[in-house]
């Protein structure tokens, strides 16, 4: 007779997809199936535990079954789970928009929902390209994006996307994008300055012979998440910034994956005090708790869409689960949870912890660069540390290392051969002392055979 878990992992492998997973591999193991969470860790269906290493791909806040969050959801689903945004609103939506507006960098002052941060950038490059349509330029109507960028996986993230990986495959069903270099100084033979220079001078060129037909750029800021956790030289965003103010050029922040206190700011812009004219947030904005996102914008970009009906400027975009009122409940939630307990302000003492933890890892042969900023952090693992030559995909270095993660008791997912290490904010000093520990033995036991 089965057990239940077997039942499922039959289940599993019979009829679900999951994503970003070769099913080949994933159907000759047997799969993690999560029952429940707790604090930071999560339990499988046989109780085994682990620590939440990657906050469930980069969203949770304060850790899972938080009675608060609970709550939130609880009180508004005795009021309403859902009414639409088309033509009317709700409590919740109207509430968290000021919130929104309150803490985001000045000027984002209008805020319109999704439900994915993938959306949201649809969102935020189709108002970029329909504001100068409205403003009578017709000439701007193409996007600056950045080498290794992942903004998501819908038509039009995947166009401002540059990971070949992920994205040549869709090439022919996408609209073509401006490509300029990030920052990514371990792999530029120059170093930081020069990968810092590589980064603006392409960019003033660009703009230089281009701007007049370009719309916007878009940038994921201070530290580019899928391409391995890569982090901008000081002064690479605000002098991007400058430029694209100086060339007429609307700049679209993506901070889904950087939002709400990942780099030690609420969000990253703050870092070099950059107000965009389009921010995408997600993620972190419910505490990984339900699926909303948002797209900020300016007061400027709004009144180009501010119209009589028979102009037909209208902003025709809409999902069905925009503005949600169970999302949005539960994002207040977690935003006041996030006042009360300083939880910005502890960033930056536990990530100093952790690097002072993992500092113990540069001298080991092969980890090649430990990039960080606040509590999002990258081990680029290697094959030669002096040439810096990479492992093969073949050899499955991060992944193996991941599973001897999860072998120890922690959950994370590998980008190529970057071990990442996002924990939940609320996790304490000796929950990151866990596992950190575990993290570097893992990284340890399978690039030197432990």
């Amino acid at each position: 007779m089965q057990t239940d878990y077997e039942r499922l992992a039959n289940l599993n492998k019979d009829y679900l997809w999951n994503p970003f997973t070769q099913m080949k591999d994933y159907i000759t193991s047997d799969p993690l199936i999560i029952e429940r969470g707790e604090g930071i860790k999560l339990y499988d269906m046989q109780g085994r535990a682990y620590y939440d290493g990657f906050s469930s791909v980069w969203l949770n806040v304060h850790g899972h079954n938080v009675p608060e969050l609970n709550q939130a959801i609880t009180d508004q689903l005795s009021q309403v789970a859902h009414s639409t945004l088309l033509g009317m609103a709700n409590r919740p939506a109207i509430e968290l928009a000021e919130k929104l507006a309150k803490i985001t960098p000045r000027g984002l002052n209008k805020v319109f929902y999704s439900d994915s941060g993938a959306t949201g950038v649809e969102i935020a490059i189709k108002m970029a390209f329909q504001y100068w349509q409205n403003k009578g330029v017709k000439s701007k109507t193409t996007f600056i994006t950045m080498n290794q960028a992942y903004h998501g996986d819908t038509i039009g993230a995947v166009s401002v996307g540059a990971i070949p990986l992920y994205h040549d495959i869709f090439r022919p069903m996408l609209f073509p994008s401006h490509v300029i270099p990030y920052p990514y100084a371990y792999r530029h033979e120059g170093g930081e300055k020069s990968a810092l220079d590589a980064t603006l001078t392409a960019l003033r060129d660009l703009l230089e012979t281009r701007a007049e037909e370009i719309a916007a750029l878009i940038v994921e800021p201070i530290v580019q998440g899928a391409s391995g956790i890569v982090t901008m030289p000081l002064n690479c965003l605000r002098e991007m910034a400058a430029i694209c103010r100086k060339y007429d050029v609307l700049l679209i922040a993506d901070e889904v994956a950087t939002g709400f206190g990942r780099t030690g700011a609420m969000f990253a812009c703050e870092l070099e005090d950059v107000s965009p004219d389009l921010m995408v947030i997600g993620k972190g904005l419910t505490g990984g708790y339900l699926p909303v996102a948002a797209t900020l914008a300016t007061d400027e970009i709004y009144h180009a869409f501010y119209a009589d009906y028979e102009e037909q400027k209208t902003f025709f975009h809409g999902h069905s689960f925009t503005g949600n009122p169970l999302g949005c409940a539960v994002a207040l939630a977690s935003l006041k949870l996030m006042e009360e307990r300083n939880m910005i302000e502890g960033v930056e003492a536990k990530a100093a912890f952790v690097e002072q933890k993992l500092s113990n890892l540069k001298d080991r042969p092969h980890v090649g660069d430990i990039r960080q900023k606040g509590l999002m952090v990258g081990i680029e693992l290697v094959r030669n540390k002096d040439s810096r030559e990479p492992y093969e995909w073949i050899e499955r270095v991060g992944v193996r290392a991941t599973q001897r993660a999860r072998e120890l008791g922690m959950l994370t997912r590998p980008l190529g051969n970057v071990m990442v290490f996002i924990p939940p904010l609320a996790s304490t000093e000796t929950e990151l002392d866990a596992m950190t520990d575990i993290l570097a033995k893992s990284i340890i036991d399978v690039t030197e055979g432990g």
